[in-house]
């Protein structure tokens, strides 16, 4: 089943479209998908689909389903996981939220680097237009050609060959998490996401 919502999403984003314009459709379509921070799910086709049936989705599930897409088209996808701190953003966090994301822990963003005419493009769609008023880094278009902005500020680039690959890095990465971590990102979550939906109101 989440196979086929993902199929049926890509012949409906690139049907009667060149290379190019499928995939500007492809991005600006899941860029437009509202972000929030959600649970993961194991399976990442599961969690891809889950993007279109719930309509919202975080980094990860929002950034597997363009991989498929653009796998589906034939360019070739690698996955980048940006680590990042929540509380050294450019982000207009109201006080509270700015409090609780300087004490989480390092997250680790992913995005998709696509190989497109001779060259690794970064294409990153995680944030959701109306998300720029509160200092969200959202790419407004994207020429389909050229670097994406990048959603966070980085602490550093893994790339990774193969979804996997990128699976097993992150899942190693947040089982060092400290209870205390967990809790407060818990907290962070949860505010985060209520805040979200005020912004798009």
């Amino acid at each position: 089943m989440s196979r086929e919502i993902i199929l049926d999403k890509f012949e409906e984003w690139s049907r009667a479209k060149g290379s190019k314009e499928a995939r500007m459709e492809i991005f600006q379509q899941i860029r437009d998908i509202p972000y929030y921070l959600v649970p993961q799910i194991d399976d990442p086709y599961d969690w891809a689909a889950s993007v279109l049936s719930n309509n919202r989705g975080s980094c990860s599930p929002k950034h597997y389903l363009l991989g498929l897409l653009f796998s589906r088209m034939g360019i070739a996808v690698k996955y980048v996981t940006y680590p990042f701190k929540w509380g050294a953003q450019p982000i207009k966090y109201p006080a509270d939220l700015k409090e609780l994301a300087s004490a989480s822990p390092i997250a680790y963003h992913v995005a998709c680097k696509a190989y497109i005419n001779d060259k690794w493009v970064l294409v990153d769609a995680t944030y959701d237009l109306p998300l720029r008023e509160a200092g969200f880094p959202v790419t407004s278009y994207w020429n389909g050609d050229n670097d994406t902005i990048c959603a966070v500020l980085p602490l550093d680039e893994i790339i990774h060959d193969t979804l996997e690959a990128r699976l097993d890095f992150v899942k190693s990465k947040k089982s060092l998490y400290s209870e205390q971590d967990k809790a407060v990102y818990a907290q962070f979550i949860e505010k985060f996401n209520v805040w979200l939906s005020s912004l798009r109101r």
